[in-house]
Order: C-alpha cells, then sequence, then structure tokens
C-alpha cells in the first residue's frame, strides 16, 4: 500500500521568517543568493527582480528589470554572478549581475525554443546552457559562441529538465507522463534509457550526483524515486499530495526530500526510513537496467499489473491458460449454466459461487504473478505514513509535513 498523508495535529510547525511582496502576476522561480540575505524573483509580469534584506529587515527590490516576454523560468550561477532567463516567447537571455547585485548587464540572447521555455540549467563546465520547452523539444547551446549544439524532440511538451554536469547526461520529463534520460555530446546526442511510471505529465525533477537518485513529481499526485547507478536497488513510489506535485528538492545533509503541490501543500519525506518494497529496480546512466519483481499480497499483483508489469509476458498468460484450461472452462460453462437458469438462486448457492470465484482468483493470481520478470523500472510503493497540517485560512506558506 502506498504511503498516504493523513491530516493529524503535529509538532513540526513552519516558522514564517519574512514575505517578499511586489510581483503583479504569478511568480515563476524564486532562487535565494548564497551567502546573501538576498532573493532573485522572475515573474509573469515580465520583470526580473533582486531583492536584498535591509536594515529595517524588509526586502527591497536592489534591480527591477523588465524583458519583452513573461519570464517562464531561471538558472543561477552565484560563482560568475551570471543569469539566464527563459522567456514565453522560446527566447533564453543572459545576465551578468554585479557584485553588489544592484546592476545587471545584458550579455546574450539565445533563440533556443519557437515556444515557451519550461525549464533550464547552465552548465559552467561544459559552457552549456540545456533548456527545454513548449514546442516539444530539448535544445543545449554553447555560451561562448552563442551557437546551438543540438536538439532533440519528443511527442509531447518537454515540461521539467535536470542535468548531470560531470558526465552530460540530461533527464527530461514531458506531458505523456515519461522521462527520457539522454547523452549530450556537442552536434549529437544518444537516448540512453525512457523511465515510465507516471500515470500524468510530469512537472518536476530533482537530480541528487552524490547518491545517483532522481525524483520526480506528476499531475498524478505523485512522487517517485528512481534508483540511477546507486546500486541499491531501489524504485520508491510516495503518496500523499492531493493535486500536481510541481516542485522537488532533496536535502542532501538530512537525507529528506521536499515536495511542493498545486494546492500549496508542502511535504517532508524521510528517506533514511527503512520500507518494505515488492520492486527492485537498478537504472545506470549507460542505460543497463535490470528489475525483479516479488509480490507478496493479491493488491500488490494488481498494483503491478496497473503499472504495466505484465506487458510483454504473453507467454505467462499462454501457460496459465494451457495448464489451467479444465478448471477455467468448468468455472465458465458453470457461471453460463446458472445465468440461464429462470428461477433465482438462493442465497446459499450464491455463497457458494462466491467462494468459488474468490478462491479461482487467488489460484490464477498465485500462478501468474509468481512467474513475472520484468525489465521495466516501475515505481515501488512506499508504506510508511506522513502526517499533513491543513493551512489555517489566510496561510500563504501553504503547508509543511515532518516526521
Amino acid at each position: 500500500m502506498a504511503a498516504e498523508i493523513h491530516s493529524r495535529p503535529q509538532t513540526a510547525r513552519p516558522v514564517l521568517l519574512n514575505k517578499i511582496e511586489g510581483h503583479s502576476d504569478a511568480v515563476n522561480v524564486a532562487v535565494l543568493i548564497p551567502k546573501e540575505d538576498g532573493v532573485i524573483t522572475v515573474s509573469e509580469d515580465r520583470t526580473i527582480r533582486v531583492w536584498l534584506k535591509r536594515d529595517s529587515g524588509q526586502y527591497w527590490p536592489s534591480i527591477y528589470h523588465t524583458v519583452s516576454s513573461p519570464c517562464s523560468c531561471m538558472s543561477y550561477h552565484h560563482d560568475s554572478r551570471r543569469i539566464f532567463i527563459g522567456q514565453d516567447n522560446g527566447a533564453v537571455v543572459e545576465f551578468l549581475i554585479s557584485e553588489d547585485f544592484n546592476k545587471m548587464n545584458h550579455v546574450k540572447t539565445y533563440p533556443a525554443h519557437q515556444n515557451r521555455v519550461s525549464d533550464m540549467v547552465f552548465s559552467l563546465e561544459s559552457e552549456w546552457v540545456v533548456s527545454t520547452g513548449h514546442d516539444k523539444s530539448v535544445s543545449w547551446m554553447c555560451t561562448q559562441s552563442g551557437s546551438m549544439l543540438g536538439r532533440h524532440y519528443f511527442t509531447a511538451w518537454a515540461s521539467c529538465l535536470q542535468y548531470d554536469h560531470e558526465t552530460q547526461h540530461a533527464f527530461v520529463g514531458d506531458y505523456s507522463g515519461q522521462i527520457t534520460l539522454l547523452k549530450l555530446e556537442k552536434q549529437t546526442y544518444s537516448t540512453i534509457t525512457t523511465l515510465k511510471g507516471h500515470e500524468g505529465s510530469v512537472g518536476a525533477l530533482w537530480w541528487d550526483p552524490i547518491q545517483r537518485l532522481l525524483f520526480s513529481g506528476a499531475s498524478d499526485h505523485s512522487v517517485i524515486m528512481w534508483d540511477i547507478g546507486g546500486r541499491k536497488g531501489r524504485t520508491l513510489l510516495l503518496q500523499g499530495h492531493h493535486e500536481r506535485v510541481q516542485a522537488l528538492r532533496y536535502l542532501q545533509l538530512t537525507r529528506q526530500l521536499v515536495s511542493c503541490s498545486a494546492d500549496g501543500g508542502i511535504a517532508v519525506w524521510n528517506m533514511d526510513t527503512q520500507r518494505e518494497e515488492y520492486l527492485s529496480s537498478s537504472i545506470g546512466l549507460d542505460g543497463e537496467h535490470q528489475c525483479k519483481v516479488n509480490f507478496s499480497s493479491l493488491q500488490r499483483c494488481l498494483i503491478g499489473f496497473k503499472s504495466g508489469l505484465w506487458l510483454g509476458h504473453s507467454r505467462t498468460f499462454t501457460e496459465l491458460s494451457c495448464s489451467h484450461f479444465f478448471v477455467i472452462s468448468v468455472v465458465w460453462l458453470g457461471s453460463l449454466s446458472c445465468s440461464q437458469m429462470k428461477h433465482r438462486p438462493s442465497l446459499r448457492s450464491r455463497a457458494l459461487w462466491n467462494r468459488l470465484f474468490t478462491r479461482l482468483s487467488l489460484y490464477i493470481a498465485a500462478f501468474v504473478f509468481h512467474s513475472i520478470v520484468t525489465s521495466l523500472p516501475v515505481p515501488a510503493a512506499e508504506k510508511h505514513p506522513h502526517s499533513m497540517i491543513l493551512p489555517t485560512p489566510g496561510f500563504t506558506l501553504g503547508m509543511v509535513l515532518a516526521r
């Protein structure tokens, strides 16, 4: 059974430190400035603002810059003070922020996409800016020359992106619910694998390069942890949100995953907790992955069917039909003769039929699911409950879940 967040009182509650107001439309990205009491925000109101904390304790904009199109995403590199802004018109704009955070100069404009830029990552090691867009593509461009290095198209809108700077692998989530792993090169690329497990569009990704774990959140209200080369063989499904998951962050120091949903809820998952799993999966950056299913209950078998674990195992069902043809035939003929009876069956006969069908279902399930071995990296179920605090009226920061 998947973990479910229940509404109940708890001791851990959020503390409101400050509140920044000023944008006239939705704020799409807010980034804390390391080693500074500052925040960078971009908004649908076409403004880029750098907020610094004053002596009064309030945040005031030290930089207020307006661009030609709504700002959809942002990537900020603190050491070089370079900031990249993705826009609704498909362009990516690069700025350089001064040391005192009071001035911002335009550097380049990259024609990255033909439609809205959905996500973006800047890599100083390779001097690339990698971006995804609603033109169903992922593109990578050279920040030194400003030229396009490569592009790959998907069958659906590319909605979110994560990038491994060391190996130059890109994880791209799309609106079909799939996550594609690409190996990017200059002028070329290769598709490593495709992760399938979500039943809705993938809205958020987070990559932990240390433990090599990939976290994904989707509109099906779930979060999946994928073991990418971690050699721990884990794929976990975390359920509890009531709306689409739209932001993820993994805290390496505390081994906690923070997820945010569209209903204003913030969940904190303790990833160090020992969990009982029914699916073991390991996917490497080289594309190799192995997965073996061990079912311990009928309900988990049904979850396996729903997740697509039975796909590609027609031989199993052929063997089932041949080996148990007599039992299935008897049940089918018996149900047919019972349906043709004009008189109403007694309560005793109906109870016997219900018992027969129940035992037959368990009998068939035990045969089928015992022999299923699949290579699909489908998530396992999380079993530890978490808790949720319902927001009070007027509470703007949403909810915090901790355990």
